[in-house]
């Protein structure tokens, strides 16, 4: 990597804006440079042992928010950060790279490479002195620089107990929103994601389920985004989809068993109805087992 280094200092112009709205954020060694729109922008992380599905759906997230102006943050780590930074680089998209090393000790040694192309659309940081070995302590605080350089978090694929769990509890300490992407109750690579879903992390389908949840005027800069919403496909008229849509409300979250009694279905149908729901976009799930409509445009479907 023969790139300049810059060193930046939070007092800096060119310091990242959304990472020096965080406590006590690091001064950062740089190569490549961030640029303005850097701070629209979505972290993607998960397990260094992805299956094919999670590789797959990091690699086909990143790219679609990335060829739609959104900067992909990652972890230059084995599987689902690499996945991310190779998709948002395929769309033509800018990534940054937030080191566990020094930014003179690239780690891992294999994704070389992959920290050239990063560097010409977009850059590879470090907080930590540059010649520094990827150390476990390390990672901790390199998870809550890469959280706090994004408006959100997606994990797509972690175990029980992962430095993507990690990051995804720092974003929520930091305000960023947290998403998962679900995955089979049978893959221990799941269980981590399935867990934050438990815990009411947003349930990610679709690209525009992540874009539909950033707050204006985030949302309005992403490319797309409501053309997007406007061509969700119709619900069959009389579906236990649609009946459960007619039963909610933008502003009014409800609970599942109330939701249950009320559309006189059974809990499996019903559980099935919303999981369908909130899978193409049309409602998203609250803390609680709470359910609401995204969006005035949907309920009028």
């Amino acid at each position: 990597m023969n790139a300049v280094i810059t060193h930046l200092v939070p007092t800096d112009s060119r310091y990242p804006a959304l990472l020096a709205t965080i406590p006590s954020p690091p001064e950062l060694d740089v190569r490549g440079a961030f640029e303005a729109g850097d701070a629209l922008a979505i972290a993607i992380v998960g397990a260094r042992q992805a299956t094919t599905y999670g590789l797959e759906v990091a690699e086909s997230l990143a790219a679609e928010l990335a060829a739609r102006g959104v900067t992909i943050v990652s972890g230059l780590a084995r599987g689902i950060d690499t996945a991310a930074h190779r998709g948002a680089l395929a769309a033509g998209g800018r990534t940054i790279a937030v080191l566990g090393s020094g930014i003179q000790r690239l780690y891992p040694p294999e994704n070389r490479p992959l920290a050239e192309e990063i560097i010409g659309r977009g850059a590879v940081v470090s907080q930590f002195a540059p010649d520094a070995e990827p150390l476990n302590y390390h990672f901790p605080a390199r998870n809550r620089t890469l959280a706090g350089l994004a408006l959100g978090v997606v994990v797509v694929e972690a175990a029980e107990r992962s430095g993507a769990l990690i990051t995804a509890g720092l974003a929520g300490e930091l305000g960023r929103d947290v998403f998962a992407v679900p995955g089979r109750i049978t893959s221990p690579a799941s269980r981590g994601a399935n867990g934050l879903l438990r815990d009411g992390a947003r349930l990610v389908g679709h690209w525009s389920d992540i874009v539909a949840e950033l707050s204006e005027p985030w949302r309005s800069m992403v490319a797309g985004a409501g053309a997007e919403r406007e061509t969700r496909a119709p619900l069959a008229p009389g579906s236990d989809e649609a009946r459960m849509l007619e039963l909610l409300s933008v502003d009014d979250p409800q609970h599942i068993e109330r939701l249950i009694a009320r559309v006189n279905l059974d809990a499996a149908r019903a559980g099935a109805a919303l999981t369908t729901l909130e899978l193409t976009g049309w409602v998203r799930q609250l803390a609680g087992q709470r359910w609401v409509v995204i969006g005035a445009r949907a309920r009028r479907a």
